[in-house]
C-alpha cells in the first residue's frame, strides 16, 4: 500500500472499444494523461489501452506489471473497474475510477471535476475504501474445472427453465430451491444485480455476503445475509441448462455434475475516493432517493 504523498508512478487504463460509444473518449483520455504528466509524475499506459488508442509516447505496462506502480487510474465506468479490479486484486495497488458510465458506484470521480479531485487525491486528501472479493470454484467429478475472483457477485442462473439448487453454509443445509437462479453478492455487489432482484444493500464496511434468489418458485424464499467468513456451496439438483456468471462479465456453462463453492477471497481492492466522498450521498444520487 502506498503512503500519503507518495504517488510517483501512475498507470492509466482506458475503457476498451469506447470510441464507437463516445467519439470524444480519446480526447478525454489524452486530457487525463496530460494532467498526470503535468504533475511531474511518471506515466504508464496499460498495454491494451495503448494498442486500442495508439498512444505510444509513454511506457507501456501490462496489468500484471502494475505491481510496480503506486496508483492505477481507470477512465471508464463501473464495468471497466470490475474487470481491472479482478485482474489486479492480488497486487495491493489502490485504484481511482473516473466515471464514463451511467451509474458510477465505483468510478465516482467525475470527468468534469477530474483535475480538482485528482489533485486532492495525489496530495493525500482522499477517503480510503477497502472492498472484499469472493473466490468461486467449480468442481466436476471431484476435479477443479473452473475458478475465478468476483468483485460484485457470483450468479448461478438457469437457461430457459427453472433451476433447482441445494445450498449449504459451512456444510449445513440452508435450503433447496427452484428459481431462475441465485446471486451471491459482496457488499459492493448489493447495489448491482442483487438490488434489482430485491436483495438488501450492505454497507461496504460490513464483512458479509448476501444470498438473493432470482424469481423463486416459493415466495417465502427470501434473501439472507451471512458472515463473509462462512463457506457457501451449491449443488445442482435439476436443470435444463445453466451457467455461472462472475460480475456479469464472465460466463461459464454448468453441468448437472457440478458443485460450486464460494468463499471470501484473501485478496481485497482498495479504492481511493475524493476527500468529501460520502457513501450515503452516493446512494441518494445514484438511486434517486429523496
Amino acid at each position: 500500500m502506498v503512503t500519503l504523498m507518495n504517488f510517483k508512478k501512475i498507470a492509466i487504463i482506458g475503457k476498451y472499444n469506447n470510441l464507437k460509444e463516445d467519439p470524444s473518449f480519446l480526447d478525454k483520455l489524452k486530457g487525463l494523461i496530460k494532467f498526470i504528466d503535468d504533475q511531474g509524475l511518471q506515466v504508464f499506459i496499460e498495454e491494451k489501452t495503448e494498442q486500442q488508442f495508439k498512444i505510444n509516447q509513454y511506457q507501456s505496462i501490462t496489468l500484471s506489471e502494475c505491481s510496480n506502480v503506486d496508483l492505477i487510474i481507470v477512465l471508464g465506468g463501473d464495468g471497466t473497474m470490475l474487470g481491472v479490479a479482478r485482474a489486479v486484486s492480488h497486487l495491493n495497488v489502490p485504484i481511482v475510477g473516473i466515471n464514463q458510465g451511467r451509474f458510477g458506484f465505483l468510478a465516482d470521480v467525475s470527468f468534469d471535476g477530474m483535475e480538482n479531485e485528482l489533485s486532492q487525491i495525489l496530495q493525500g486528501a482522499y477517503e480510503l475504501d477497502k472492498r472484499m472479493l469472493l473466490q468461486v470454484k467449480v468442481t466436476r467429478d471431484d476435479n477443479l474445472i473452473y475458478e475465478s475472483i468476483a468483485f460484485n457477485d457470483v450468479v448461478i442462473k438457469s437457461g430457459s427453465r427453472l433451476i433447482e439448487l441445494e445450498l449449504s453454509v459451512d456444510q449445513k443445509l440452508l435450503h433447496k430451491q427452484r428459481s431462475d437462479g441465485i446471486i451471491i453478492a459482496t457488499p459492493t455487489g448489493t447495489t448491482a444485480y442483487a438490488l434489482s432482484a430485491g436483495g438488501p444493500i450492505l454497507h461496504p464496511t460490513i464483512d458479509a455476503v448476501s444470498i438473493v434468489p432470482i424469481s423463486p418458485h416459493t415466495l417465502s424464499n427470501r434473501p439472507i445475509a451471512l458472515d463473509a467468513k462462512k463457506s457457501i456451496s451449491a449443488k445442482i439438483i435439476d436443470m435444463d441448462e445453466g451457467f455461472l456468471s462472475v460480475d456479469g462479465q464472465i460466463k461459464f456453462p454448468l453441468d448437472l455434475r457440478d458443485k460450486i463453492s464460494i468463499n471470501k477471497s484473501k485478496n481485497t481492492i482498495t479504492i481511493l475516493h475524493p476527500k468529501e466522498y460520502c457513501y450515503f450521498e452516493m446512494l441518494r444520487n445514484k438511486l434517486n432517493w429523496g
